[in-house]
Formats: C-alpha cells, sequence, structure tokens
C-alpha cells in the first residue's frame, strides 16, 4: 500500500512538475525571438498543448468509434448503417433507449423541485441553520456514483417474507405490518428506485445554484407584488421564480446531460436487469459481453448526437448569464 501511495505521489508531480516545465523551457524559448515572431507564437505556447489533447484524447477517439460504427462486430467488414438500425430494431437496445428517455423527463425535473425547495425553505432560516441544512444536502455530493449504489442497494436490500431484513426499507415496511417488496425487482417501479439516488446525488448541486438566483431576486419586485395584494404562493411563482428562470434551465440542462450518461447506478444496483436498462449500460455490455465492437460503436455516437443539442442550449444560457 505504501509503494502504491508513493506512486502515486510521484505520478502527480511528475505530471504537474512535467506541465510547469514544459511551459517555462517553450515560453524561454519563444522569448529569444524577435518581438514581432514572439508577439505571433507565444499565444499557440499556452494553447497548443492544450489544443493537442483534446485532439489526441477526443477529437481522434471520436472519429475512429464513428468510423468503427460502420463495420462488423470485429470492425472487419462494412456493415454501412445495419449497427444502426439495430438500435431501433434489437429489443434489448430500444428497451436501453426507452429508459433513457424516461430517464431525461424525471430525473432532471425532479432535481430542480427538490433543488428549489430546500433553497426556498432553507432561506426562510437563521443564518447558522440554513448553512446546516444546505451542508446536509450538499454533503452527497462528496460520494462516489458507485458509493451511493452500494448505500442505496443496502436500502432497498429484499429478503423473502418470513427472514430477517437487512434493508432499511423493507425493515420499514415489515415494522408497518406489510409484506417486504423486491423493490429493484419491480417491473412497475424499480426504474424510479433508481432515479432517487441520483437525485438525491444532485439535489446538492442543483440547491447551490438556485439558492445563489434566490438571493439575487431584487426585494424591490418582491416587495411591489405584496403591495399590490399578491399572495405569497403568487409571488413565488410568478414573481420570484422567472427571475431564476435562465438558473433553472441551466441547472436542468446540466443534470439533463448527466442523465442521458448514467451508467455506476444501473451498473451497480441491477446491471440492467429487470427492464432497467440504459444505453452506457447497455455499451458496456455490448462491447465486453457479446464482443460487439460495431454496435457498441454506434451506441457511442448516438449518445453523443443526443448530447449535442443539450450542450448547445447549455452554453448558450451560460453564456447569456455572463452577458447579465
Amino acid at each position: 500500500m505504501a509503494i502504491k501511495i508513493i506512486n502515486a505521489i510521484l505520478a502527480m508531480a511528475a505530471g504537474v512538475g512535467g506541465g510547469i516545465a514544459l511551459f517555462v523551457i517553450l515560453n524561454a524559448v519563444v522569448e529569444r525571438l524577435p518581438i514581432r515572431w514572439e508577439r505571433r507564437i507565444k499565444p499557440y505556447v499556452f494553447i497548443g498543448p492544450a489544443i493537442f489533447v483534446v485532439l489526441a484524447f477526443l477529437v481522434y477517439p471520436a472519429v475512429l468509434t464513428i468510423y468503427g460504427s460502420f463495420f462488423d462486430a470485429r470492425g472487419e467488414n462494412f456493415v454501412g448503417g445495419e449497427n444502426y438500425v439495430a438500435l431501433f430494431t434489437d429489443d434489448a437496445i430500444f428497451r436501453a433507449i426507452v429508459n433513457n428517455l424516461k430517464w431525461m423527463v424525471v430525473v432532471p425535473a425532479a432535481c430542480v423541485v427538490v433543488g428549489l425547495a430546500v433553497a426556498t425553505l432553507a432561506d426562510r432560516l437563521s443564518a447558522k441553520w440554513e448553512s446546516v441544512s444546505k451542508s446536509i444536502i450538499f454533503l452527497p455530493m462528496a460520494i462516489s456514483f458507485v458509493g451511493a449504489s452500494t448505500i442505496w442497494g443496502f436500502v432497498y436490500a429484499f429478503r423473502p417474507e418470513g427472514r430477517p431484513q437487512i434493508g432499511l426499507l423493507n425493515q420499514i415496511v415489515t415494522w408497518l405490518g406489510a409484506s417486504p417488496v423486491a423493490w429493484l425487482q419491480a417491473r412497475l417501479f424499480n426504474d424510479y428506485m433508481l432515479m432517487i439516488v441520483f437525485v438525491w446525488l444532485q439535489a446538492g448541486f442543483a440547491m447551490v445554484l438556485l439558492s445563489a438566483a434566490l438571493k439575487n431576486v431584487p426585494m424591490d419586485t418582491i416587495e411591489a407584488a405584496r403591495v399590490d395584494g399578491a399572495s405569497e404562493r403568487q409571488i413565488f411563482f410568478r414573481v420570484v421564480v422567472p427571475q431564476m428562470f435562465s438558473t433553472i434551465v441551466v441547472v436542468f440542462t446540466t443534470v439533463l446531460i448527466g442523465v442521458m450518461k448514467v451508467f455506476d447506478i444501473v451498473r451497480v444496483m441491477t446491471n440492467g436487469n429487470f427492464d432497467t436498462e440504459v444505453i452506457a449500460n447497455r455499451f458496456i455490455t455490448e462491447i465486453f459481453t457479446f464482443r460487439q465492437f460495431g454496435r457498441a460503436a454506434a451506441i457511442v455516437v448516438f449518445l453523443m448526437i443526443a448530447t449535442i443539442p443539450v450542450m448547445v442550449v447549455n452554453i448558450r444560457r451560460f453564456r447569456a448569464q455572463e452577458s447579465l
């Protein structure tokens, strides 16, 4: 263990030190050039390594993936759009796409609602209790998706009736006199039980952004609405929320991008069984279990294409906020 820790420290030191040394050396070389060439070349000295990393580790693999999506399972024979047709004709893949759409509808909206509710309620508390409540809600953000899935796996754990229940939820159910429920195997609602884990993790992120937006709402507009006779409910939905709308959209789209790539929760808790399959988990299954490299590449390309419009909307919203 000590050797691994030392190796990790050395790797971080070499990476950071190497990066610094690279910029120092390149900068020193450029400064020896005539001033006219120095001004032209120096910007590329600093952005050049970043561009190289993006091209080598993002653009190049993306191009290879798109190319490989038009070949068969072994990547040897050209099959045209056959892999893309399979996305909508193969029952397992199509089910994964439908489940992802379900996640995309429910989870971002739930994160916004929970984050907005917590931000609003915490804003009415004293400064001390506001900090405590927000810290508690934000705490799950420090937990990895795998760790959170393991925790909630114990919450949802199921044992047949008559045996001791180790799952918190089923223990409560049996205390109330009902029969234990196989939460992750019930196809009617098991997807939603997995979504709860994601919302639990991301509610803190939504709360932080929405709380900041809430505090930036001018009190003059709220007081003016009260003078006009508006109720607290009308003030919240017709005065406060519209002024927070840009932040709400940013939170929604950011969570939406994460939902489109959701993998860890499903992989750890159900492995896609019991009709809980999602696109990212199906990709892993296709490439490592069935060795369908072409079909797996098509799934990745489909996911990239689906993510682009959401990212464009998010970037535009960020720019709009910065301009304000």
